[in-house]
C-alpha cells in the first residue's frame, strides 16, 4: 500500500515546485486585513501655474451694477407728490364708473345731475380717507409686496404721523361735503365709512367675506347715487352692479395667488384657483341674467336695449380672458380704462344706450 506524502505548505512568493521540477511562479499576495496600504506616489511640486491656481481666483473683474438714484423724498412712482399718491387718485375712476350709474333711470332734471356731481365728490373723499387709514394699517405688510412697497407710507416717502394728519384733512372736508346730500345721503356714506373701516381692521383677513364686503362698498356708491336723484333705486340693477364687482373683485384675488401666493393677504389662504374660476363663472353669469332683468322691468329703455346684453357679455368674457388666460386681473381699474377692446366696446354700449339717456 502506498504511502501518502504529507505536502509541507510553501511560504507565500515562493516558487512551488512542479511535478517536471520546473519552479512555477506565486502570484504576489493580497494584502490581509489591517494591512496599511501603499503610500500614495508623492504629488508632484507645484510649479509656477500651480501655485497660482491654488490661491483663490477672484475671477474676471465684474463692473459693479449702476444703481438707480433714490426717488424724492415726497415724489411718487410717477412723479406725484406722496400726500396725492397716498389718496390713490389712480382709483377714483371706480366712482365715476358707478355713482352716475343712478341716472340711467332718469333725474337729470331738477339739478339731478349737479346733487349727483357733489355725490360724486362726496364718495371721493370718503374713498380716499378710506385708502389713507387702509395704507396706515398694513404699512409693514405693504413693505413686503412687490408692487405695494412702493407705495408712500411703505417705501418711507412719507411718515405716519403726516398720513394721520391727511386723514383727518379729508374728514374735516367730507363733513360739509355731506351737507347738501341730506340726511339720506349722508347716511349712505356714513355707511360706506363704516363698511371700510371694518373691512380694514377685521374682515379683509376673512375669506369670502373680505370679497363681499369690497362689493359692499361698490353697491352704496350707486345706493349713494340714488340718494342724489331722489329716485327709488333699482334692484335689479343693484344686483347686476353687485355680481359684475364681485367678478372685478374675484379676477383680482386669482391675480394676487398666483403672483404673491398668500404671504401678503391672509385671507388668500381660503382661495384656490380652481375655486376662484367657479365662482366667477357663477357670478358673471348672475351679472347678465341681473342685467338683462332690468333691462327689460325698470329701466324703461326700449326693446333695442336689449342689443346691450351682448356688450355687456364682451365685456365679461374680456375680462375673464384677461385673468384666466393672461394672467393679469391685478388691477381690475385699469383693465377697463386702458383695454383696447373694453374701451369699443364701452363705446358701443354707450351709442346704443345714448338716444334714451338723451331724452
Amino acid at each position: 500500500m502506498n504511502q501518502l506524502t504529507r505536502t509541507t505548505p510553501h511560504p507565500p512568493n515562493r516558487p512551488v515546485p512542479h511535478p517536471t521540477g520546473a519552479a512555477v511562479p506565486q502570484p504576489p499576495a493580497l494584502p490581509q486585513s489591517g494591512a496599511t496600504d501603499p503610500a500614495p506616489p508623492p504629488a508632484p511640486a507645484p510649479g509656477p501655474a500651480s501655485a497660482t491656481e491654488s490661491r483663490s481666483d477672484p475671477g474676471p473683474a465684474v463692473p459693479p451694477t449702476p444703481t438707480a438714484p433714490p426717488d424724492p423724498p415726497l415724489r411718487g412712482r410717477r412723479g406725484l407728490p406722496a400726500p396725492l399718491a397716498l389718496l390713490r387718485p389712480g382709483q377714483w375712476p371706480k366712482n365715476l364708473l358707478v355713482v352716475p350709474l343712478a341716472l340711467l333711470d332718469g333725474g337729470w332734471g331738477g339739478g339731478g345731475a349737479g346733487r349727483v356731481g357733489l355725490a360724486l365728490g362726496a364718495f371721493i373723499l370718503a374713498s380716499s380717507l378710506v385708502y389713507v387709514l387702509n395704507d396706515i394699517a398694513d404699512v409693514e405688510r405693504d413693505k413686503r409686496h412687490p408692487v405695494k412697497r412702493h407705495r408712500p407710507l411703505a417705501s418711507g416717502r412719507m411718515s405716519i404721523p403726516a398720513a394721520w394728519a391727511t386723514a383727518a384733512a379729508l374728514a374735516a372736508l367730507l363733513v360739509p361735503a355731506l351737507y347738501p346730500l341730506g340726511p339720506g345721503g349722508a347716511l349712505v356714506v356714513g355707511a360706506y365709512l363704516a363698511v371700510n373701516g371694518a373691512y380694514s381692521w377685521k374682515l379683509k383677513h376673512v375669506p369670502l367675506i373680505d370679497v363681499f364686503v369690497v362689493a359692499t362698498g361698490f353697491v352704496l356708491r350707486l345706493l349713494g347715487g340714488y340718494e342724489a336723484t331722489g329716485r327709488p333705486a333699482g334692484m335689479w340693477l343693484v344686483l347686476t352692479v353687485l355680481a359684475f364687482c364681485l367678478v372685478l373683485i374675484l379676477g383680482k384675488r386669482r391675480h394676487e395667488l398666483s403672483v404673491s401666493g398668500t404671504g401678503h393677504r391672509p385671507a388668500l389662504v381660503g382661495y384656490s384657483a380652481h375655486f376662484l374660476d367657479l365662482v366667477l363663472v357663477l357670478c358673471s353669469a348672475l351679472a347678465v341674467v341681473g342685467y338683462l332683468l332690468y333691462l327689460r322691468t325698470e329701466s324703461g329703455f326700449g326693446p333695442y336695449a336689449l342689443l346691450t346684453v351682448v356688450c355687456a357679455l364682451l365685456a365679461l368674457f374680456r375680462y375673464l380672458q384677461v385673468v384666466v388666460v393672461d394672467g393679469g386681473g391685478g388691477e381690475p381699474v385699469k383693465t377697463l380704462l386702458r383695454d383696447r377692446v373694453m374701451l369699443v366696446n364701452a363705446g358701443v354700449w354707450g351709442a346704443l344706450l345714448l338716444p334714451r339717456l338723451a331724452v
